[in-house]
Formats: structure tokens, sequence, C-alpha cells
């Protein structure tokens, strides 16, 4: 089921230098559609024709640039203040913090849903608001129905993950969580279990596929549920399998986080989230809850 789950968490951003020149140029380009790997899932791929019908134009040139000027100076500023704009002291005594609520349409357009439609599965997910706005609705249908490729073995899973965060132009931007040991949400499921993704920036080329992982079980039932995760109980995981070698999560380098379902049981399910934040719980105290060791070390 591991396995399963955590095949949907290897999308990973570009950085290539053709992909951040068309980033920089994309607000010149007014009759055309710039690449993003998110997609709808059952959508078609959008034909790339970048430079048909361009149509440069030398004050949204400066308009664009206008902006992210003023973006690099309120980062400046912000750092001269203290971690994200907050004075030290502030930030020293922060004991509970919310990252994403879903109260607009604006919430819920910082984050994408994938399914297996995009190796050819037949699961179907959707996200919307809740009743009178409240919380985010993550729906569908699992579907296990391998495609009948040839080469894929399993199939059956969705998720839903929050778009990494970006700086001033187009730079990678990245939360510190490393004042919390604990994620915090309240939740309202309907009894199926859901895998935690954490992504951290990776170090090497060859660690673009780690991610850390927890599994979060739903109760059903017409009540919400608060949840709390400890960082130290996420596991590092490579491309759906657990790694022998563990280590604590980078909490300063983390870029995104998301859910994900694939528990080979076909048919409907349903996740209402109302909140996602940080916790710094006092009384606990565990650092890593999984056994660290050297593998090259001889027995």
């Amino acid at each position: 089921m591991t396995m399963m789950l955590l095949n949907s968490a290897s999308l990973r951003g570009g950085c290539c230098r053709h992909e951040t020149l068309l980033q920089l140029l994309g607000p010149l380009l007014s009759h055309s559609k710039l690449y993003s790997s998110y997609r709808r899932p059952g959508a078609e791929p959008e034909k790339k024709t970048l430079w048909q019908n361009a149509d440069f134009s030398l004050k949204k040139g400066f308009d664009v640039l206008k902006t992210q000027l003023s973006l690099l100076k309120e980062e400046t500023q912000n750092h001269l203040v203290g971690p994200e704009g907050r004075p030290l002291s502030q930030y020293l005594l922060e004991q509970t913090r919310v990252l994403w609520q879903f109260r607009s349409q604006e919430d819920l357009n910082k984050w994408v849903i994938s399914s297996d439609v995009e190796i050819g599965g037949k699961s179907e997910v959707y996200l919307k608001l809740g009743r009178n706005n409240q919380g985010a609705l993550l729906y569908g249908t699992l579907n296990t129905e391998a495609p009948r490729d040839g080469e894929t073995k399993y199939s059956g899973y969705c998720s839903m993950r929050a778009k990494p965060r970006l700086g001033s132009f187009r730079r990678k931007k990245y939360y510190d969580w490393s004042n919390f040991n604990s994620l915090y949400l309240r939740v309202r499921g309907d009894g199926r279990p859901w895998m935690v993704n954490i992504y951290t920036d990776p170090y090497f080329s060859h660690q673009k596929d780690d991610l850390y992982n927890y599994f979060m079980f739903t109760r059903g039932g017409p009540y919400w549920e608060e949840i709390k995760i400890p960082f130290s109980k996420f596991f590092l995981s490579s491309r759906g399998r657990v790694q022998d070698s563990q280590h604590p999560i980078w909490l300063d380098k983390i870029s995104t986080l998301g859910f994900t379902i694939g528990d080979k049981v076909d048919g409907p399910f349903q996740l209402e989230i109302d909140f996602i934040g940080l916790l710094n719980d006092r009384a606990h105290t565990e650092e890593f809850a999984y056994e660290m060791y050297d593998k090259n070390t001889p027995v």
C-alpha cells in the first residue's frame, strides 16, 4: 500500500534555463500559454505554441519588472526585521501557526490535484469549497484497475498537493518550520486512511524523489477531528520505498505538503479540511522515532 500511496508524490519543479526564460517572458506573450507541470486529471496536454502570434509589449515588460522589484524589496525588508518578517522575540514565542485555511476560491487555487489518470488509470478526484465556504472538500472515486499498457502493474491513487512557494523573479522559496515540532490539522474524513507527504529541498540531484511520509487515519462520522502528527514520526521514502537509512526532516527547507489516498479499495472517498497548521508541543520531546545507523558499518 505504501508504494501506491507514494507513487503520486514524484512531481518536482524543473529549473532548466529554458523554463526560467519562459517564466520571465510569459506575461509578455498575450496569446500564448506557459507550460505547467500541473494539469487537471484527464485533461489533454496543451499544445505549446509559445512564439506563434506572440505580441511583445515594452509596457508589460516594465510592469513585470516593477512587480518583481517590489517583491524583492518586501523580502529584503522582512529579512531585516526578522524570520519571515516577524521580530525575533515574537518568532521565538510563537506556539501555533496556520499555514493553509480554506475560505475562498483563492485558497483552493494554491493547491493542485492529480490521480492515476496521468498514467492511464481510471480514478477521479475533485476539489471544491465545502458548505458555507468553510473548508475544502476533496472527493472522488478510487479505481484500482491497472491500465492495459503492458508496463503498469498497479494503479489506484488520488492526491492533493500545495503549490511550491515562489519569491521574486521566480526564485524558489521554502518554509521554515524549525520553530515547531508537530503538524496540526482539523479534518473530517470517511474512515479511510491517507498518507501525509512532506517535500524538502534536495541537496543532491539523486534525492529529487525523496519525501517524508506518515499515515493519517480518519474515523468517519459527522464530527470534525483534530489531528496532531509530530515531525519525528515522519519516515523517509524514495519512489514508494521506505529507505534503510533514515534521518529527521530538514524543517528549514520545506518545499510543500500533500495528501494521498491509495488503500486499494475501489469506491468513493471524501476528505474535508478546515485548516492545516503547525504546533510547538512542549510535552513532545522525541527527536526521531526511528533507528539511525550507518549501513556501511560491518556487523
